[in-house]
């Protein structure tokens, strides 16, 4: 089951990103340990450290990208949580190798667990206009 595995990387990745933004002194071994320690399989740990690494790499576009989707909040004060997921969830809609849809429904799913009671409907909101935004420019075939 290839899925709740990689949920699993996901949600890890999760809390490595708030980790990193609430401890930002947080070094790479930090990060590596703290994913190791709680995946234990070396793949999934593989790919969760490669999630956050490029979340990290790419964050100034992220947040430009997320700044202009979320209506009236701008990423710097959105909750920790509620960043660190849309974060995750655009470096995979951009990057990554799951449908922008499958990387949204993932966020959604963690916004549920994670965030507040409005986090889902907000992370849904912001996702929707970027896979929007992407369909849109995406050239007609």
């Amino acid at each position: 089951m290839k899925t709740p595995r990689r949920s699993r990387a996901r949600e890890i990745a999760i809390q490595a990103l708030y980790r990193l933004d609430m401890n930002p002194g947080s070094t790479p071994s930090d990060v590596e340990r703290f994913i190791v320690a709680r995946l234990g399989h070396p793949g999934l740990a593989e790919f969760a450290q490669g999630l956050v690494a490029g979340v990290q790499e790419r964050r100034a576009e992220l947040d430009t990208l997320l700044d202009g989707r979320a209506e009236q909040w701008r990423v710097a004060r959105m909750p920790a949580t509620d960043r660190a997921i849309l974060r995750l969830a655009t470096f995979e809609i951009l990057h990554g190798d799951v449908p922008g849809p499958v990387a949204a429904n993932e966020a959604i799913e963690l916004a549920k667990r994670y965030g507040t009671a409005d986090s889902s409907r907000f992370v849904a909101g912001v996702l929707g206009r970027l896979l929007a935004d992407r369909a849109a420019a995406a050239p007609a075939h």
